[in-house]
């Protein structure tokens, strides 16, 4: 339940606390006297977004938190401690936020900054704010089979189908662009298929390229290469002249260190010349003059040249240009092999989101009858003798599941039943909105129920009943009523009054005497006479007899 209140600098309020107890509470005032301003709080520290000017005039922020208790082992405590939130068994819960005058925002939970999106979530269980429109959203299909799920408590099972659906959808989805990149590369394929032959044919080898041109220049110049050979071998070969010398030199009996020299130098060239002469004839015996080898070597080259122009690359590129094919081609193969796993997955997820989707349809149908007989009893509480609630449900298949759910009613038992918005007039509809509002709210787990001038256009008989009923729901919800009907405020545990005082709202829990005075207020606007306070008296005395 929602224990307190803290407003800071927020549109006119400079500073406000309000501390609220369990049960009904009556929230009443003059028309403008800031009652607005309360749930426009309310309504941002649950995650609406923010505006620039509800910061005061003057101030440099607002702060708003509130400081609410849960539900022992209930969701929300359960929550907040596995994302450490929350300490043990503690069920208090402060939230807080505060909106710079930019319009940035930041948000606490138990001072723990949150993002917004995570206050939203959690508030959702916290707080249901029922505006004055509320019938108005109870038109929307979607609102109407949220309330089915909630009165069934359907919520987690509905949240699965729609788990499963999402996933489902998503999955056909990729089935249908993977089937297009197929399609787009059919022709590609033939293509590949054509130019992998034509590489496999031609079985280039890594570098063969810079061989075989090394291996053509030999062959191209093999005739000179021997002719140069030969006179080259036979230069080496007419060094006796030199060999002599260095016999000579060796006979000579002197030990100058220059002679030395001298001789091991000529025999080391000697000794080098032998060597170069050996090797140019190990080379000489490994060229050969060989036109047929040559002419193929030409025709290889070219062959790898004219595949090189054909696909416009570099020629020495030419071999890894084909493993780049061949890659490309084996990835279609493997689009082709993804295809049958997703295909078979999409089979799979289709299958658990038909068979979990049946059991939503078939408890959604079971709940229905019990929905709409509790708010039929409250229909009919609320003045409409012959009002009826139905629920229809149309085969449309969707992340809900295999229905969409609409609300009908008969106010009449003349006519037929119809929607909700086409049949009930504006004041029917607000009655009949009420009733469903209340059963709704009578099996959530929401432990704050706060409703803005729900009661609108009823009074009399018809806003005792109202009164009632939400005395009745408030004995295990939290229910704060913004009201015009003193029958309704009578009838709280609780009664607080909103006024203004110097352009300062103030919110402030009355007293018996009080009360009475604010209910006098109620009945009779400006003037109050001992009448209308006895009738005020009488109606307190009636809504809580001793």
């Amino acid at each position: 339940m929602l224990k307190q209140l803290t407003i800071r600098n927020y549109v006119l309020v400079d500073t406000l606390d309000v501390s609220f107890k369990a049960g009904l509470t009556g929230i009443t005032g003059e028309s403008g006297a800031g009652k607005s301003i309360l749930l426009g709080a309310l309504s941002l520290l649950l995650g609406e977004r923010a505006k620039t000017d509800c910061v005061r005039p003057g101030a440099d922020k607002a702060d708003i938190s509130a400081e609410f208790e849960l539900l022992p082992s209930g969701f929300l405590q359960t929550k907040l401690a596995a994302d450490d939130m929350l300490e043990g068994g503690n069920t208090d819960c402060l939230v807080r936020r505060v909106i710079s005058t930019e319009g940035r925002s930041r948000s606490f939970i138990n001072n723990i900054p949150v993002t917004l999106q995570y206050l939203k979530d959690i508030s959702e269980h916290l707080v249901d704010i029922q505006g004055q429109n509320e019938h108005q959203r109870l038109l929307d299909r979607n609102v109407q089979r949220s309330l089915l799920d909630d009165y069934g408590k359907l919520a987690s099972q509905s949240t699965k189908v729609s788990g499963l659906y999402k996933t489902w959808q998503n999955t056909v989805q990729e089935i249908a662009k993977l089937k297009d990149v197929i399609t787009a590369h059919e022709d590609r394929e033939t293509l590949l298929k054509y130019q992998l032959e034509e590489f496999a044919n031609l079985s280039i080898g890594e570098n063969e390229l810079a061989q075989l041109e090394v291996e053509q220049k030999r062959l191209a110049q093999a005739q000179s290469i021997l002719e140069i050979l030969g006179r080259a071998n036979g230069n080496l070969e007419e060094l006796d002249d030199l060999r002599q010398t260095a016999r000579m030199l060796t006979e000579l009996d002197d030990s100058h260190k220059d002679l030395a020299v001298a001789k091991d130098t000529l025999v080391s060239a000697l000794t080098l010349l032998d060597d170069a002469a050996r090797d140019l004839r190990r080379y000489q015996d490994q060229v050969v003059v060989d036109p047929g080898a040559l002419l193929e070597i030409d025709e290889r080259i070219s062959a790898i040249l004219e595949v090189a122009r054909k696909h416009k690359i570099q020629p020495e590129h030419v071999s890894n240009f084909a493993q780049e094919l061949q890659q490309e081609f084996d990835s279609m193969a493997s689009d082709t092999t993804m295809l049958d796993e997703l295909s078979a997955k999409e089979g799979a997820l289709g299958e658990e989101y038909f068979a979990n989707a049946k059991k939503l349809s078939t408890a959604r149908r079971k709940q229905s009858g019990g929905f709409c007989k509790d708010v039929n009893g409250y229909i009919q509480a609320l003045g409409i003798k012959d009002g009826a609630l139905s629920i229809v449900f149309h085969d449309q298949q969707s992340e809900h599941g295999l229905e969409q759910v609409e609300f009908h009613v008969t106010t009449n038992a003349n006519f037929a039943a119809g929607p909700l918005g086409r049949i009930a007039s504006g004041g029917e509809q607000t009655r009949i909105s009420l009733a469903i509002q209340i059963v709704a709210a009578a099996n959530s787990a929401l432990p704050c129920l706060i409703l803005d001038e729900a009661d609108v256009g009823v009074g009399g008989t018809t806003a005792d009943t109202v009164g009632r009923i939400l005395r009745d729901l408030a004995d295990h919800t939290q229910v704060l009523c913004v009201t015009h009907a003193p029958q309704v405020a009578a009838l709280g545990h609780n009664h607080m009054r909103v006024s203004k005082h110097k352009d300062q709202t103030v919110i402030e829990p009355l007293s018996q005497d009080n009360r009475i005075e604010e209910l006098a207020r109620m009945l009779a606007g400006a003037g109050v006479t001992e009448k209308t306070r006895a009738y005020a008296k009488t109606l307190l005395q009636e809504a809580h007899p001793k």
